[in-house]
């Protein structure tokens, strides 16, 4: 049978007060007859042997006590040992415990050692495929750069080839009219008659339709034209119908009498800066943000031609008052170009340092006048390209030209706020026409002259458009309807109406 440990503790200590008092019986069985052997022969010494006896019984006594004492020091001993041996096994089953959590801490460490090699490997792989995928970048960046040169390089040739092309082209065309003069010298008086002739007629004509004009007061028509505003309108020549431009890539006709649309010419591929028909009506060209130039046929509605050659959007547009033929633009690649409309390509190229806002022909034919974003004023000889005189007419861009009937004074509109009337002939400063809350709206905003020459109307960027008279240099009318800024007004052949256009491409027109 199997004890406990306290059984076992309880029969160590009885089995230790058993030897103890058998000790002491047997040590009182042996003093018992040393002391009846003397105690006789020695009755007379009984007080000496019994202070020895009380000694010893003292002794015996003391000898019990440290027997006591060790007894207690035992049984404090055993509890100790059980106590030790309870903490013992606690220990034990802790360092168990703490002998599980080292192996398992030993397992998530060769684990974490595992993952580590293993993102280790990852990360060098990410480190090679960036390297190479720097050095592609630096090549790539490297070849982008070479790539940005050459075409720099390619740039500045193609332009250098284009000013040679222009000039080899001005020089042909020079050429080819050359030699047609000389084959048709015989017959060259009876061609000038003819042409002396047709303006005569056209001159005729004009005359005919020609009445006084009236200063706008009412608004007759409110026309919501275009969307995202409408940039240009003109009248048909010696007609009451009106021709609009706008950002939504249109060319539209609206009869100003009923305020209704006639038609709508599609087929630009951008906003449309300006206008331009010609003097037998049959034909408008618009100039175009998309860098091209397009002309339509108004009965049929459909494109005639595409001219393409600008690399810049074309802003301005004109058609030559003595041949429907040919027609001037002007881009904001720092040229200007004549194009035969018969033939559908340029024929001229005119390079210039600034700009072009604004181009018209002379009456005519043979000058162009061209408003410029530096501000000045330049006539240019149409036969030979060369620049005839320039005139510094604003301190800022010019956004308008306008022609009077008689093609002796020239109307400047710029960014100054101005409106300069020059003598064509002489570019002497005849008039400058201002208002104090008019305010030139955009680079491209168009003003006009009155077909008997008398007035001058131009919108402004309040939303209002004012009419000044020629002669008095002062304000006559202002027309306020719009809630935008004015960008273009255009007077009708006929004496009226006026019409302008905002940029919400609301179109309005005036009695």
């Amino acid at each position: 049978m199997i004890m406990s440990p306290n059984e076992i503790a309880n029969e160590a200590i009885k089995h230790a007060l058993r030897a103890l008092r058998q000790r002491h019986l047997l040590e009182e069985g042996a003093h018992a007859p040393a002391f009846l052997a003397l105690s006789r022969p020695i009755i007379t010494q009984s007080s000496e042997w019994k202070e020895k006896a009380e000694k010893l019984e003292l002794e015996l006594q003391q000898c019990y006590k440290a027997q006591s004492r060790l007894s207690e020091q035992l049984v404090v001993e055993v509890a100790e040992v059980r106590t030790s041996k309870s903490l013992i096994g606690e220990k034990e089953a802790v360092i168990d415990n703490l002998e599980q959590e080292l192996s398992r801490a030993r397992d998530e460490c060769s684990q974490l050692k595992a993952d580590l090699e293993i993102k280790l490997k990852a990360l060098e792989l990410a480190l090679c495929e960036n390297q190479e995928i720097k050095t592609q970048l630096e090549a790539m960046t490297v070849k982008a750069k070479n790539a940005e040169a050459e075409n720099k390089m390619l740039v500045d040739r193609w332009m250098l080839q284009k000013m040679q092309d222009a000039e080899r082209l001005n020089e042909a065309n020079a050429l080819y009219e050359d030699m047609i003069d000389r084959l048709k010298a015989s017959g060259l008086e009876k061609l000038a008659q003819q042409q002396v002739d047709g303006v005569v007629r056209q001159s005729e004509e004009g005359a005919e339709f020609f009445v006084e004009s009236t200063v706008p007061s009412v608004c007759k028509h409110r026309i919501r034209g275009h969307e995202g505003g409408c940039g240009t309108i003109l009248f048909e020549n010696n007609s009451g119908k009106l021709i609009s431009g706008g950002q939504d890539r249109t060319v539209k006709l609206w009869d100003t009498n009923t305020g209704s649309l006639s038609s709508t010419l599609h087929g630009c591929l951008g906003s449309v800066l300006d206008l331009a028909i010609t003097h037998d009506n049959r034909s408008v060209i618009a100039a175009s943000s998309s860098n091209n130039l397009y002309a339509w046929d108004i009965s049929s509605g459909r494109v005639r031609h595409t001219l393409t050659g600008h690399s810049d959007k074309v802003c301005a547009v004109d058609v030559s008052k003595v041949s429907s033929r040919y027609v001037v633009s002007a881009a904001y690649d720092r040229t200007i170009k004549i194009w035969d409309l018969q033939k559908g390509y340029c024929t001229k190229t005119f390079i210039f340092a600034s700009n072009c806002n604004a181009v018209r022909f002379s009456m005519d034919g043979q000058t162009i006048c061209s408003g410029h974003v530096d501000g000045n004023l330049r006539l240019w000889d149409i036969q030979t390209g060369k620049l005839i005189s320039e005139v510094a007419g604003h301190s800022l861009a010019v956004t308008s030209l306008s022609l009077s009937r008689n093609g002796n004074t020239i109307l400047t509109s710029g960014r100054d706020n101005l409106h300069n009337l020059f003598d064509i002939r002489s570019l002497e400063v005849c008039g400058t026409l201002r208002a104090s809350g008019n305010r030139v709206a955009s680079n491209w905003s168009r003003s006009c002259i009155s077909p008997d020459d008398n007035y001058v109307a131009a919108g402004s960027a309040d939303g209002s458009v004012h009419v000044w008279s020629i002669s008095k240099h002062d304000i006559v009318s202002t027309l306020k309807e719009s809630t935008a800024s004015v960008l273009c007004c255009s007077w009708s052949g006929l004496g009226k109406p006026l019409a302008s256009a905002d940029r919400n491409g609301i179109i309005f027109t005036w009695n």
